[in-house]
């Protein structure tokens, strides 16, 4: 199974290296220094239809990935009540976020655009949903290339519509938005398809005892989607009602980056859900790729953090042209939050993959308690940078009670070694990041040098063992 874990993953973390960060650093970065402030408004609306996600899912995403990794003849008995289950959730969904919008108030353009961004999540949820049975079914080649088919289609029409010269008027926040559902609605199109090849049948009808059914399995995956969501997006939303869309688009910069980094944890989390998901049902111990996976995004995501905390103005001046400097100061902590982030996608992976989804809507629900009274606390007082300060303290306190339950539930050995060699590489790691802030006069030499440092680091400390995963890349798989 390590072998698997690994091989996929770099052809995973190829094909999203080549196309996420150009569509998050060059057109969505463009299009908000085209738009300005409005791309604030955007922000908070596309909070607004993720934090209401969980409608169109119920936790049937997860709960079908776990479920096909286990059987994986269920695709063929369950793809088209499931379909028919979403269409209906659809139009839920549909109803239900547009009467928030009505009771927060806004105004008709900005509902106009909602309509637009809830188009969006709809398909969306279609294509995890997909995506879902090719990856349950641990065909990770095509699932890695359909992860950044709408990102790749989305680049191609962004690029056209802002540098193509085939617009006769000024390119808005809501051409941007039309562009995403096209390139989704494609991509939901192919997702079908391949498939539908694999079930071999598909017959959309009204199933009310199958819905019922469905849902009774999937509550407890979709209230932990929907807790994890609101303390997670709700800052955005937050940022604006409180302080506006200024401080809303101030903290969109940062929050873009953070997001950015994410996707390769996300990546992480898609991959080991199945996987932990066989290796429960086979008796096997998850110890040691929980560490190898973790051990990756741990030395990952602290050298990102620390060059955010040196290189944090350096960095926004390269990248908008609007408040900087208050975005630099909330990038240099928001970042810290990707620690925890990436925590949970290892530790909280395997207890969904465990089922043990009663424990994680606890935390979830604490966390969501914690979030919203720190944001209604700080906001007021330190606007974006308040929501940054709820923000890594709520990923931090979860990460930490999920990382504990997961030690006791599957005893595994609290490895003190292991600990220190974290320890040894975090600080190394910053004063890597001190020295060469100081010394080196050319930011991007000096991010490359920092990131190469760290790199040889994680190997001295032996996070990153390198002959180790050559020699599970050799061995073949026994399943």
């Amino acid at each position: 199974m390590q072998r698997k874990f690994l091989t996929n993953l770099l052809l995973l973390l190829l094909v999203n290296v080549l196309v996420k960060p150009f569509w998050i650093l060059g057109i969505d970065r463009t299009v908000q220094n085209v738009v300005g402030e409005s791309y604030g408004i955007y922000f908070a609306l596309l909070n607004l239809t993720l934090l209401l996600n969980i409608i169109l899912d119920v936790g049937v995403t997860n709960y079908n990935n776990r479920n096909v990794a286990r059987e994986n003849d269920s695709i063929a008995s369950n793809f088209s009540g499931i379909v028919g289950l979403k269409f209906m959730l659809s139009g839920i969904y549909v109803l239900i976020t547009l009467g928030v919008a009505a009771i927060v108030g806004y105004d008709n353009l900005q509902v106009k655009l909602l309509s637009i961004l809830v188009a969006n999540q709809i398909l969306a949820s279609f294509i995890l949903y997909f995506r879902s049975n090719i990856s349950g079914l641990h065909l990770f080649k095509t699932d890695s290339l359909l992860s950044v088919a709408d990102r790749l289609l989305m680049i191609i029409f962004c690029a056209v519509l802002l540098w193509g010269n085939v617009l006769d008027t000024p390119f808005t926040i809501k051409i941007f938005a039309y562009a995403q559902f096209a390139a989704y609605l494609l991509t939901a199109i192919i997702s079908f398809l391949l498939v539908f090849k694999k079930a071999a049948v598909f017959r959309f009808k009204l199933n009310i005892p199958f819905y019922i059914s469905i849902l009774k399995k999937t509550f407890p995956y979709a209230l932990l989607i929907l807790l994890m969501s609101i303390y997670t997006r709700i800052d955005g939303v937050m940022v604006e009602r409180i302080s506006g869309k200024v401080e809303a688009s101030i903290y969109a910069s940062a929050f873009r980056l953070l997001d950015a980094s994410n996707q390769f944890g996300y990546l992480f989390a898609a991959l080991l859900l199945p996987i932990f998901s066989k290796m429960i049902k086979q008796k096997q111990r998850v110890d040691e790729l929980v560490k190898l996976s973790f051990s990756i995004l741990f030395s990952m995501s602290f050298a990102v953090a620390v060059i955010a905390l040196f290189y944090n103005k350096e960095i926004m001046t390269l990248l908008y042209k609007h408040n900087v400097n208050e975005s630099a100061k909330v990038l240099s902590l928001l970042m810290f939050s990707l620690i925890p982030f990436v925590t949970t996608y290892v530790f909280g992976t395997l207890l969904t993959a465990n089922g043990s989804l009663k424990v994680l809507n606890r935390v979830a629900i604490v966390g969501v308690l914690l979030n919203v009274i720190l944001n209604f606390v700080l906001i007021p007082k330190y606007h974006a940078y308040g929501a940054t300060i709820a923000t890594v303290f709520t990923q931090g306190l979860t990460a930490i009670v999920q990382v504990y339950i997961a030690y006791k539930l599957f005893n595994m050995n609290v490895r003190f070694k292991y600990i220190a060699r974290l320890t040894i590489f975090a600080i190394l790691a910053v004063y890597t990041a001190y020295i060469i802030h100081k010394y080196i006069g050319n930011e991007m030499y000096a991010l490359l040098i920092i990131f190469i440092v760290c790199t040889i680091w994680a190997m001295i400390t032996r996070l990153l063992n390198v002959k180790a995963m050559i020699n599970i890349i050799k061995l073949k798989d026994k399943d």
